[in-house]
């Protein structure tokens, strides 16, 4: 594989879509030289071509990082928004890898002196460059389509952190078994969170409350008395139970 179709492989897989002038200007080559090595992937079915845009077809249990920040953007604004409030500057906090965790880490650059670990590279990158955080990245070997890192290291850091916070995010939410991920690792990394942290904040939008195709089967561990459930629509009645004795924030959007 050329240096090209690997860096246009890996772009697309991480944002979704791409149009040809976008990849021409993120690799700095023609629009032509994009056609010419992208068109080699797209016969051999390792890319799709929709409408002159470039799409991934890349399978995997949640979609592409980027492509998921822009799923209900103005929901997990609104709910970024929220849960920033309940951090106050000088915090120390563990945040997940989810998109809705990615809008919040965005919320958090407003906040002073905060402490932060995390196990995702675009996480530690946004909080990083805010002068007097401290920011530790959690994990050496990232996942190539949402730049998360699961391997023991991760673990490691974690573990010896204690912080205010453990930021969690789900991708569905059922009334009965509670919120779900798709993946093993993602509950093993939330436990090591939620063990050393005084409270949770768990961030959701509303269509995690709704039933979906591609159904996850492993359940986030379970919040205690007092620990933050945000969202940015009040949830059906049928969900009570669930959350009864967690704070319910609801986020305005606008």
């Amino acid at each position: 594989m050329s240096k090209y179709e690997a860096q246009i492989l890996h772009a697309v897989d991480m944002r979704g879509t791409l149009s040809v002038v976008e990849l021409s200007q993120m690799l700095g080559v023609s629009d032509q030289t994009i056609r010419r090595v992208t068109q080699p992937l797209v016969a051999s079915g390792r890319l799709d071509k929709v409408h002159g845009a470039l799409v991934s077809n890349r399978i995997a249990t949640d979609p592409p990082y980027l492509a998921r920040m822009n799923l209900n953007r103005a929901a997990k604004v609104a709910i970024a928004k929220e849960a920033a409030e309940i951090i106050a500057d000088g915090a120390s906090l563990a945040i997940d890898t989810g998109s809705t965790s990615g809008f919040i880490a965005q919320a958090l650059r407003a906040r002073k002196e905060l402490t932060v670990v995390t196990n995702s590279a675009f996480v530690a990158s946004t909080l990083a460059i805010i002068p007097g955080n401290k920011v530790f990245m959690a994990g050496t070997q990232l996942r190539d389509h949402d730049g998360a890192a699961f391997d023991r290291s991760a673990f490691d850091v974690i573990e010896r952190m204690q912080v205010d916070y453990a930021l969690l995010s789900a991708s569905m939410v059922d009334a009965v078994k509670g919120f779900l991920v798709h993946e093993q690792c993602e509950v093993e990394i939330a436990t090591a969170m939620l063990r050393n942290a005084g409270k949770v904040i768990m961030a959701v939008d509303q269509s995690k409350f709704a039933p979906q195709d591609r159904r996850p089967a492993v359940r986030q561990p379970l919040l205690k008395s007092g620990d933050f459930v945000v969202t940015d629509r009040r949830p059906d009645t049928a969900f009570e139970g669930l959350l009864k004795g967690l704070e319910l924030r609801i986020a305005e959007q606008g």
